[in-house]
């Protein structure tokens, strides 16, 4: 998001014949020249850039919520939602504050005027670490719901499957290899952010649709005194426990990252003095739809909820039209996820190509390179979904690393950084803040799953 800027001054008309290497700028070309190159684009509205940026963040990350209320308790775990609700609004306000001062009009950008061409480049690396495990924790899930998934030896059958028996048309690979070829390509292909509004739209809709019904669901279990109230505070026992509640920090984290997209929906605003009110209504969205899933979903299922809450609903659930209901949270929340593919896959495109193609002209007047990185992309993620066996793993991995730069450490280092001399004392005490939580909580994490994982190993008889 930081090569190849045509963008003039505003008294100068568009060059076209002139390319100006720019790092502050971003791959694609601002709304102004939008306006003359991309069917008279006049800039985004305030809805649809909602739209996006709530579709950027509610993604996998409301599926494995549930389950870390598990491990924290209800009480902690809806505090640490609203907790990280609050912490990305600051961060994304350094940028946004930091972005007006140095006149960066994206991340790289941005991390270029503080840190030089390595920050830029590291900041690249990340969103291509982080959105690349996300897009493989998208389509796990998808498969998970339409070919069924297994877990502690224990088979969850996907809707093909409960609809029309065990085919091999509806097993895992050949769904979603016609899913990538039907669906994601197809998606894939616009060169405008503000193009994906209308599916941006209906996917937060299906979401709302899936908390919907599953709120509805566990009131009438409620009523009906069929489920018991699942456990406000954490079940601590041993100091293997205690290590355990570091182990959800990673989902957390992943669950409200966007900052990647914040500046490219801002460059096509209408307004863009409007994009603070934008992330602070699309983040109080979100965070209502975390709690609201998260709550329901412990107390319908209590401690057999699954890493993907999606996988629970394959069995009676003791109402009537149990059957109907179990199929429409699956389909709506499959679809969902299907139409935030393209945006996340948006931002991972323009940082790979930055990373890639640093000199080059801006990527979406290149349609060549522009095919190859997407039909390449495509490709990995495809192949990671396959081959990575749960979302808990693929969240721990981004969340434990990429994620958890691009959310806070990054703002963090540039608010301390102040290349522009406007960080306020508050500034820096919240900044070293963030950095010390973000990295002791993800080291104590990164710790815990390996031990975790060493202790299954060494438990596990041999053959």
């Amino acid at each position: 998001m930081t090569i190849g800027s045509l963008a003039p001054g505003k008294e100068e008309k568009p060059r076209k014949n002139k390319q100006i290497v720019d790092e502050k700028a971003p791959l694609l070309p601002r709304k102004h020249e939008e306006d003359v190159q991309l069917d008279g684009f006049s800039g985004a509205s305030f809805s649809g850039a909602v739209f996006n940026l709530s579709t950027t963040i509610v993604g996998a990350g409301i599926m494995a919520l549930p389950a870390t209320m598990k491990v924290l308790g209800l009480g902690p775990g809806i505090a640490m939602v609203i907790f990280m609700a609050f912490l990305t609004n600051a961060s994304i306000e350094m940028l946004l504050r930091f972005s007006r001062a140095g006149k960066s009009v994206s991340y790289g950008g941005l991390m270029g005027d503080a840190f030089g061409k390595i920050g830029r480049m590291l900041l690249q690396a990340c969103v291509v670490v982080n959105n690349v495990g996300v897009l493989i924790v998208y389509m796990i899930i998808i498969g998970d719901v339409l070919s069924g998934t297994s877990s502690s030896g224990i088979h969850h059958s996907g809707i093909l499957e409960g609809w029309f028996g065990q085919h091999w048309w509806n097993g895992r690979f050949f769904v979603l290899l016609v899913t990538t070829l039907a669906i994601f390509a197809p998606l894939a292909c616009f060169k405008r952010v503000d193009s994906l509004r209308f599916t941006s739209a209906l996917s937060v809709a299906l979401a709302v649709v899936f908390v919907v019904i599953t709120a509805g669901i566990t009131i009438v279990k409620l009523i009906n005194r069929s489920i018991a109230m699942p456990r406000w505070l954490p079940d601590i026992t041993d100091l293997a426990s205690v290590w355990n509640l570091f182990t959800v920090v990673p989902v957390l984290v992943t669950a409200y990252i966007c900052h990647y997209n914040v500046h490219t929906i801002n460059n096509e605003l209408e307004d863009s003095s409007q994009i603070q009110s934008i992330v602070k209504a699309s983040l109080a969205l979100c965070s209502t739809v975390y709690i609201t899933t998260s709550f329901f979903g412990i107390l319908l299922f209590g401690d057999s909820i699954l890493d993907d809450v999606l996988a629970n609903f394959d069995a009676n659930l003791g109402i009537p039209y149990s059957g109907l209901l179990n199929d429409a949270v699956r389909v709506s929340y499959a679809i969902h996820l299907m139409l935030v593919f393209p945006i996340i896959f948006f931002a991972l495109r323009l940082n790979l190509d930055g990373l890639l193609f640093p000199s080059g002209k801006p990527l979406v007047m290149d349609n060549r390179r522009f095919a190859l990185i997407t039909v390449g992309l495509i490709s990995l993620v495809f192949l990671g979904a396959n081959f990575i066996p749960s979302i808990w793993d693929a969240f721990q991995f981004t969340g434990a690393t990429a994620a958890v730069c691009i959310g806070f450490i990054f703002p963090a280092a540039i608010t301390l950084r102040d290349t522009h001399g406007i960080a306020t004392k508050k500034d820096k005490i919240l900044s070293t803040f963030m950095i010390v939580l973000a990295v002791f909580s993800n080291v104590v994490a990164i710790y815990s799953d390996a031990y975790s994982m060493f202790k299954r190993s060494k438990d596990s008889p041999r053959a």
